[in-house]
């Protein structure tokens, strides 16, 4: 259901699920609202812009300056050079979750997506990630698609249930995973080693890049092996779903092999 405020408003499922006004903002972060994204107008001074700023920088939510424009495009209400997206899912961190599966004696198994952008793609590698059983889905704070609303129908309802973490510098938490003993396996074509040859017995890390261009070069030179999925046709490389179905299966099968 959808609620009015006197500077913005929460939308329904049915529309978009942003606020605006730095108000709302502001009440939604002390409130433990889960944010996907912010964007602010560039150059908007004064004391309400940078108490927020200051407010998302308490809490390690990374913001997006635009022009003014972009904003209007979202909506013509009276934004106050504000908008967040709120999210449909509570996040979680894997420094939290990581030392538990040790714990309990648990073999992790985690999955780390590199500006995974397109919804339909994330929900459906969600939906594939569930039913593999991965402990965790780790995302980028900013420059990966939203958990919305058509995530979670994309995931058949997965999204809701799966663990995802956020953080905003992936490179922090593949280098805490590899202090930690988990091996970090990049899936790319810039490798020759096939999938298949990996050993995923042991604790795990694997990271999937964008459609557009891959694993970032940053993340690669971090990885400890890097897997390549072989293909016969000219198309040069398969949807980034599609692929992560065929790695994490393979995971699955010497897992319970």
């Amino acid at each position: 259901m959808a609620f009015n405020r006197r500077d913005g408003e929460y939308r329904s499922k049915e529309k978009a699920n942003f606020i605006y006004g730095i108000h709302s903002i502001t009440e939604a972060i002390d409130a433990g609202r889960e944010i996907d994204k912010i964007f602010i107008q560039n150059g908007l001074g004064g004391e309400l812009i940078v108490n927020l700023k200051r407010k998302l920088k308490d809490h390690d939510i990374v913001y997006n300056g635009v022009p003014i424009e972009t904003l209007n495009r979202i909506t013509r209400s009276n934004h106050q050079g504000a908008i967040a997206y709120i999210s449909e899912i509570n996040y979680f961190n894997v420094e939290d979750i990581l030392p538990q599966l040790f714990e309990e004696g648990q073999v992790p198994f985690f999955l780390i997506l590199d500006r995974i952008t397109d919804v339909r793609n994330f929900g459906a590698i969600c939906r594939t990630a569930y039913s593999a059983g991965i402990d965790a889905i780790i995302v980028p704070f900013k420059g990966g698609a939203p958990a919305s609303a058509d995530a979670v129908k994309t995931s058949a309802g997965a999204l809701s249930k799966i663990k995802v973490c956020r953080s905003p510098n992936l490179k922090y938490i593949i280098n805490f995973l590899k202090e930690s003993g988990v091996q970090i396996i990049a899936c790319t074509e810039k490798s020759e080693k096939m999938y298949t040859s990996m050993d995923f017995t042991k604790p795990t890390a694997i990271i999937m890049g964008s459609e557009e261009d891959g694993v970032s070069a940053e993340y690669l030179r971090l990885c400890d092996s890097r897997a390549m999925i072989p293909m016969i046709g000219d198309l040069g490389s398969l949807n980034v779903s599609v692929a992560t179905g065929i790695i994490l299966y393979e995971l699955v099968r010497q897992r319970i092999g």
